[in-house]
């Protein structure tokens, strides 16, 4: 569903002048936001989820590596209101799709970055880890500059079959009709690197 791009702040390249030194950059939490989008045959929803920790790695101003950890405790419903709400956010919760009780966090780690031939522009590859079930995943990610502050921006598709994520899946499951709830969802994240 699209192409497959995940988002990732990229500092590579914004004034920043190492010389062989490694150097670990935080990225604000508070001001970063993740958002998801889910397809199923009579539509879609949509919300929020919350960026518990993350970090890059750059040397030589160019980004080398990164860690982000998910919480998705925080998974929330912004398409919908009142008792709606709350039962869609429970069930993604429970153990039907991410199981937040057993598995409050996901993971991703970059794991190779190169350039896309401009500056700010990259392509990278990492693992990604949701219930303790961890794949590869390569994306596009650019970095800009906003208000003096340096913004990572991508979209990501996820394929949810992928790491065990069955409800609805027409993967797994046969003659779901109007029921079926698509394997791929899309995340779109904006990071902000401090």
């Amino acid at each position: 569903m699209k192409k497959q791009l995940f988002f990732l702040p990229f500092v590579a390249a914004v004034g920043l002048n190492f010389t062989g030194v490694s150097e670990k950059m935080s990225v604000n939490t508070t001001q970063s936001t993740i958002s998801w989008k889910a397809y199923k045959v009579t539509g879609s929803h949509e919300g929020i989820l919350k960026l518990k920790e993350g970090a890059l790695n750059v040397q030589d101003g160019q980004l080398i590596g990164g860690n982000f950890i998910m919480d998705m405790t925080s998974i929330s419903v912004t398409d919908l209101e009142g008792d709606m709400k709350g039962k869609l956010e429970g069930h993604l919760k429970s153990d039907d799709f991410f199981g937040v009780t057993t598995y409050p966090t996901a993971k991703l780690e970059v794991t190779n970055v190169t350039s896309r031939g401009t500056e700010g522009a990259y392509k990278v590859t990492a693992n990604l880890t949701i219930k303790n079930i961890t794949k590869e995943i390569k994306f596009n990610a650019d970095i800009l500059q906003e208000n003096g502050q340096t913004i990572g921006t991508a979209d990501i598709v996820v394929d949810r079959s992928d790491f065990n994520v069955r409800y609805g899946s027409g993967s797994f499951f046969e003659n779901l009709g109007d029921k079926t709830i698509y394997d791929e969802f899309e995340l779109s994240v904006r990071l902000v690197v401090e």
